[in-house]
């Protein structure tokens, strides 16, 4: 065996699939084998290459153990005299391999190699040839002189920007997008180093190799694209802090050592200057609009001041009232997902500011200090009415009215909600070709997500197939998916609404596209495509500002029921000698929590309940508590917190099945409101139950 190729994979089926086919080309006429390590990925890839590339030996993950450790399995199993470590987003040229091994058979002293890297526009990768992060070599690259003077000997070896890109060249050390390492090497220098999650396991190794006595090399004789990045596109902020940590993770094991403090504490400093400045600028493009929201509200309370007190202007008074009022309205907007999943959504914005303006007029009747002019509260509550929405609302108008210069500006995530389509093959396609017809359609088509275990494609109609449905929530997190459409020509309805309970907490939009209408149970907004009714699904529970009513509500009940049953519970506990017992049960999304109990069975037994119900572990209306069952992860049953009385509860007569407990929870979480509850709760009051 002369090469052992090893590529690490994870979520990037579409760039392996190209990265496969041109190392076969390359790698043809030499003895070699092929490793795929995937990390875990929910887009088929690892059925895709089973399928597509019977040749390649697959280790499959079952969760992502990062960079060092994936490839190590891989190198542990190699038998090629030598192994090549390469990126899934990578092609190889034809003469790849024959160049770089007829260049280890005319340099014995090279330990590894690397070839000239490209970016997609064909210019170089800096990254493919680099010098260690000595604290000279980072001050350069840190204060801008490597970029200033990149031909010079002295400011531009970060990424030996001083060197000609097409002569060979010994350098320090090699990007892991491409690495082609002797295995006697490896035998002798060890692994990649584990502690390395991903980024800075290439360096650390490169280290280790020129320690050993060997020399690494940048042979610009062949090449290869790297589409850079793939992998960490998906989740840009957890990859900018995995890379601040590996920077510091190798200061630590190389330059801090004897009297070497003060570059290892340039080095760190450096290092978590870039990761600050690196947070903030993506803090910065999330609070963009909550930024624009407050000026609006700034502007509506002055405008509300000189319309009341005019011509004079009292502004200062005002000041700390504005503050308190702008916070409430910015919470209420927050709740409604206004600067997540609405971002720039009229209605949305228009409902937030409703219920902020009335929290603020109640406000005002209780604490005097922020009431120094109802007049001045209801004129800028209209204001914000008008001018909070009607930013959005014409932001959207600008975008429908095809406005190039608008569309260049701001782009079509504005206005265009990147969504995925669910089904089967056939009414996938039913259904994309309808969209692709639809002008200034609000749908940004970005891929479908098939319902078939046992078929996977790799497009339908144009569109890349992301997955499978039972990987729906990591490829929403992974694509930024804002909504969902949902076929139910041949998916089951209580598949459908499991799997948008299951999607507790997030900020995305459900929709499905039914065969009959009719069946939808519960309050639904439409939007027309031709003849096809798309429903809108939407989990009022799952609202932040819901779940916030329902725990007022619960605390608005239970302590004066506390504080009128304290007498009975004293004398029940005291005077008749009846101790408490805790039982655990599962709570809310699994945690375990405790309900009290009386030992002995006793007339007010649920009055010892209430101190679970302040806890906030127990509500009076939720799921069924039953000590005896244990869910597992991502059961309907672990959305809702376990309650004295529920749906289940009252219809226990009726012998329910674990089907029916499922569709009640779900109709409890589509359709929650206070009243709702007050209902189950009068109800609850004439049926007997279990508890």
């Amino acid at each position: 065996m002369k090469v052992s190729v090893v590529i690490v994979s994870y979520n990037v089926r579409e760039f392996l699939q190209q990265a496969l086919a041109s190392l076969e080309r390359a790698l043809s006429g030499i003895k070699h084998e092929i490793f795929v390590v995937d990390n875990a990925s929910s887009d088929s890839s690892v059925e895709y290459v089973r399928r597509s590339f019977p040749k390649v030996k697959v280790i499959a993950n079952a969760e992502n153990v990062g960079f060092a450790r994936a490839n190590n399995q891989a190198i542990a199993r190699c038998s090629g005299e030598f192994v090549c470590l390469i990126n899934p987003d990578t092609v190889v040229q034809e003469d790849t391999f024959s160049v770089l091994l007829d260049f280890f058979a005319r340099n014995s002293d090279a330990g590894a190699t690397s070839c000239k890297v490209l970016n997609p526009d064909g210019s170089l990768q800096l990254a493919c040839r680099r010098s260690y992060p000595t604290p000279w070599v980072a001050f350069t690259k840190i204060i801008g002189l490597a970029r200033l003077f990149p031909h010079s000997r002295l400011f531009g070896r970060y990424n030996l920007t001083y060197l000609d890109p097409g002569q060979v060249a010994p350098v320090d050390a090699i990007s892991g997008s491409f690495m082609f390492v002797r295995k006697s090497v490896i035998d002798s220098v060890g692994m990649l180093d584990e502690s390395f999650f991903m980024y800075g396991e290439d360096l650390d190794w490169c280290f280790r190799i020129k320690q050993g006595g060997w020399n690494i090399y940048y042979v610009p004789d062949t090449q290869i694209i790297h589409f850079k990045g793939e992998s960490s596109k998906k989740s840009p902020f957890e990859q900018r802090r995995l890379f601040y940590e590996a920077m510091r993770l190798f200061v630590k094991k190389h330059f801090n050592r004897g009297g070497a403090f003060l570059p290892s504490w340039i080095l760190v400093l450096a290092i978590y200057m870039r990761g600050l400045l690196s947070f903030v600028s993506g803090t910065a493009k999330y609070m963009l609009r909550p930024c624009i929201d407050f000026l609006v509200m700034t502007f509506s309370l002055a405008a509300a001041i000189y319309l009341r007190f005019y011509p004079e202007f009292p502004w200062r008074p005002f000041v700390p009232v504005h503050l308190f009022y702008s916070i409430i309205l910015l919470l209420s907007l927050t709740s409604h997902g206004v600067y997540s999943r609405w971002r720039f959504s009229g209605t949305k914005s228009l409902s937030a500011v409703g219920i902020g303006w009335l929290i603020n007029s109640s406000l005002t009747f209780f604490f005097k200090q922020y009431a120094f002019s109802r007049q001045v509260v209801l004129l800028a509550g209209a204001i914000n009415f008008v001018t909070i929405p009607g930013w959005r609302f014409s932001i959207n108008w600008l975008a429908n009215r095809n406005i190039e210069i608008f569309k260049r500006l701001l782009g079509r995530a504005l206005w265009q909600r990147r969504a995925v389509v669910v089904g089967d093959i056939r009414s996938a396609q039913k259904i994309i070709r309808r969209l692709k017809t639809r002008v200034n359609a609000p749908y940004f088509l970005h891929g479908v997500v098939l319902t078939q275990v046992d078929r996977v494609e790799d497009k339908i109609e144009g569109l890349t197939v992301l997955g499978e449905l039972d990987h729906l929530d990591q490829i929403i997190e992974r694509e930024k998916v804002q909504e969902v459409i949902f076929s139910t020509d041949r998916l089951p309805y209580d598949r459908i609404l499991a799997t948008v309970a299951g999607a507790h907490g997030s900020h995305i939009s459900f929709k499905l596209v039914p065969s009959n209408v009719d069946v939808i149970i519960g309050k639904a907004t439409i939007d027309y495509l031709d003849n096809i009714p798309f429903v809108d699904l939407d989990y009022r529970l799952h609202a932040a500002f819901n779940r916030f009513l329902k725990r007022l509500f619960d605390l608005a009940l239970a302590l004066p029921l506390l504080v009128l049953g304290s007498g009975i519970l004293a004398w029940h506990r005291w005077v008749r000698g009846v101790h408490f017992v805790r039982t655990p049960v599962q709570g809310f999304e699994g945690r375990t929590v405790y309900l009290e109990k009386f030992e002995k069975k006793v007339w007010c037994h649920q009055l010892a309940n209430l101190f679970s119900i302040i806890r906030g572990d127990v509500s009076f209306v939720g799921r069924e508590i039953d000590s005896d069952v244990t869910f597992q992860a991502g059961d309907t049953a672990l959305l809702v917190k376990p309650g004295l009385t529920g749906l289940e509860q009252i219809n226990a007569h009726l012998d329910l099945n674990e089907e029916d407990r499922i569709k009640y929870l779900l109709y409890y979480l589509k359709n929650y409101t206070i009243l709702t509850d007050w209902k189950i709760l009068l109800l609850s009051l004439f049926k007997k139950q279990r508890v």
